[in-house]
């Protein structure tokens, strides 16, 4: 899945065959996966200090580590589209 940055349309873009991407309608962020993990790291760096960019890159750094395939799937998940069907028979064609 993908926003539709420039980079990510690159005529030069090897783009393996058993891959398939889905581009994310234009200024759409809240249906990028990675979009909900910055929030859900956002909203623990808020209202902290941080002496040092040492201290924000390990921050950062201890948010990623602590991160599980659980995790991930809870916060990136998206009811609507495992419930419709369209998109699951699309989920096991593409992942499966």
């Amino acid at each position: 899945m993908l926003d539709n940055r420039v980079f990510h349309k690159r005529a030069d873009l090897v783009i393996p065959e058993n891959t398939a991407l889905l581009f994310i309608p234009p200024f759409s962020p809240e249906l990028n996966p990675a979009e909900k993990i910055w929030s859900q790291m956002k909203r623990d760096f808020t209202c902290k200090l941080h002496k040092s960019l040492e201290d924000v890159s390990a921050f950062i750094d201890k948010q990623v580590k602590e991160l599980t395939n659980t995790i991930v799937e809870n916060i990136c998940k998206f009811e609507f589209i495992i419930a419709s069907k369209i998109w699951t028979n699309l989920y096991y064609v593409l992942v499966l």
